[in-house]
């Protein structure tokens, strides 16, 4: 039954300390074979008065946004093509890239691209993963159907995809797409 201690400086609000002892319960489960019942999270709140380091009194920085919720709202403008919101989401040097193209940097280059290929595309998700890499990102992949028109205006459904993305410092810096739109078309 692990126990973990965390001491964190006083100003993290309710919702970001649950965040974290849910990140903590899952990231012990990797290695410990463990319920999520059985793993005890504890957090320890010091003022800021009680902390210093390198004999200057520190604030916390503030939490980074849920990688999920960020790829949900940027899925969710782009669906309803506000380009300026989806657009904002997305870091420097952002990179994309879909089924049999090369690395796209702009939203224009996938609307072009996706022109010639359907009308419109909406997702119905069947969940999102997120975790943590080794590096500075934070990696979420979802996962579910995609259902839309093809250019003539025939109506698809039910075809797989899984989305990679990789989420820096809050904003998009890399999304990875897979899906099954060519075989479905090609069985047409």
């Amino acid at each position: 039954m692990p126990v973990i201690e965390l001491h964190v400086l006083e100003g993290y609000s309710a919702a970001d300390q649950s965040r974290l002892c849910e990140a903590l319960t899952d990231a012990v489960r990797i290695v410990v074979p463990a319920p999520p019942e059985a793993v005890t999270v504890i957090i320890h709140e010091m003022p800021v008065s009680g902390y210093m380091r390198g004999r200057q009194h520190r604030t916390p920085a503030p939490a980074l946004p849920c990688p999920s919720d960020t790829v949900r709202e940027f899925l969710a403008a782009m669906e309803a093509r506000d380009l300026e919101a989806a657009q904002a989401m997305l870091g420097a040097g952002f990179c994309m890239t879909f089924p049999g193209t090369q690395a796209m940097h702009s939203l224009t280059e996938l609307i072009d691209w996706a022109a010639p290929r359907y009308r419109f595309v909406t997702k119905t998700y069947e969940g999102f993963d997120a975790l943590q890499s080794q590096g500075a990102h934070a990696v979420v992949y979802c996962r579910g159907t995609l259902s839309g028109e093809w250019p003539d205006g025939t109506p698809f459904g039910g075809i797989r995809f899984i989305d990679r993305f990789e989420v820096t410092a809050g904003l998009l810096t890399r999304q990875d797409v897979w899906n099954d739109i060519a075989e479905v078309k090609g069985a047409i």
